[in-house]
């Protein structure tokens, strides 16, 4: 099957997992060694290129990796990483740690893509989704100048540049595993 898109896809992957109380990225999930893994191969599957942005290369499989430029944990801090390495207009940002955003939720999110829009990004009935979404190479000034002044919100990006957000009732594809609970539930979902 080719992959449906062509703009790049970044597995943001590079959080402290303090929650968790160990990487994450690293728990097996799905069949696969690592949740990382699970994530690299299902987005292969959808975008012609996929990467994985962390602070160094954990990963223990062949993966395309964007090492984050700047030493704080923050997503912020990985998509400028992200346009800063890659030459490319646009891209669309998943986080590790959301492995039930399927092809549906994917899908609806490129459908709205616009140059009139700097991002894209979903809203489940938890609110915004920062990690959940397309982003354009025009917010680099905006979100390289919000680093530089040590504010690394994505909130606070969206609510800066032009973004819009595309509503989903379903709150199951946006369950995030942060806490070994999560973790267990996701694994019986699974099932």
């Amino acid at each position: 099957m080719q992959p449906m898109y062509k703009i790049p896809a970044i597995i943001f992957a590079g959080g402290r997992s303090s929650r968790m109380g160990e990487d994450k990225s690293q728990l097996p999930f799905a069949g696969y060694p690592s949740l990382s893994e699970y994530q690299y191969r299902r987005l292969g599957k959808l975008f012609e290129e996929v990467y994985l942005s962390a602070k160094s290369d954990k990963f223990c499989f062949e993966c395309q990796l964007i090492t984050d430029s700047y030493a704080v944990h923050s997503p912020l801090a990985a998509l400028v990483s992200v346009f800063e390495k890659l030459d490319v207009p646009e891209v669309f940002i998943l986080s590790v740690d959301a492995p039930f955003v399927d092809e549906r939720v994917i899908g609806k999110l490129m459908d709205e893509r616009s140059e009139a829009y700097d991002v894209i990004v979903a809203e489940s009935p938890h609110g915004r989704e920062p990690l959940c979404g397309i982003y354009r190479r025009a917010i680099l000034p905006e979100a390289a100048q919000m680093l530089k002044n040590g504010d690394h919100r994505l909130t606070t990006l969206l609510e800066t540049v032009k973004t819009k957000r595309v509503c989903f009732t379903a709150k199951e594809p946006f369950l995030n595993l942060n806490r070994p609970d999560e973790y267990q539930e996701a694994l019986k979902r699974l099932l």
